[in-house]
């Protein structure tokens, strides 16, 4: 069994305010309300987003795109967050491309999730119901582009 992909991201905290703003997230979520309500406090803190429903269709974006962030709901149709993750890790090994940070976004917030979560590459963990400061917290965290409350 492999070993887990060590993130070996780094904070973009080189970027300028106004560089900032480059950085977009790819937010993979099936339920169109988490979609619609996730993607408004991402515009309302500043981030630019793209949004895929299914981990067939992130791996399709992630692979076309250039993100500095994904934010991965777990439980999806086609292909779920965790074998999205495991396959994204592989594909920037494979590639040679740098880690991003990829958040995991659940409802499901039980004993082992985060664990879990962490195992097949993940950095971080929300459970759904996030509050926007929760969101704004996590990805002032890993990307390192602290943005104003809304």
């Amino acid at each position: 069994m492999a070993k887990p992909h060590p993130a070996s991201h780094s904070p973009l905290s080189s970027l300028s305010p106004s560089a900032a703003g480059a950085v977009r997230i790819l937010l993979v979520e099936d339920n169109p309300a988490n979609a619609l309500v996730a993607g408004l406090f991402l515009e309302q803190m500043g981030y630019e987003h793209d949004r895929a429903e299914n981990g067939r269709e992130a791996l399709e974006s992630f692979a076309a795109g250039h993100y500095g962030l994904v934010l991965m709901d777990l439980q999806m149709p086609e292909m779920d967050g965790y074998e999205a993750t495991r396959r994204i890790r592989a594909m920037e090994r494979d590639t040679g491309r740098a880690a991003v940070p990829i958040v995991a976004l659940t409802a499901h917030a039980l004993s082992g999730d985060r664990e879990a979560c962490l195992a097949a590459g993940m950095d971080d963990y929300l459970s759904k119901p996030f509050k926007p400061e929760e969101l704004r917290a996590c990805l002032t965290r890993l990307t390192g582009v602290p943005r104003p409350a809304a």
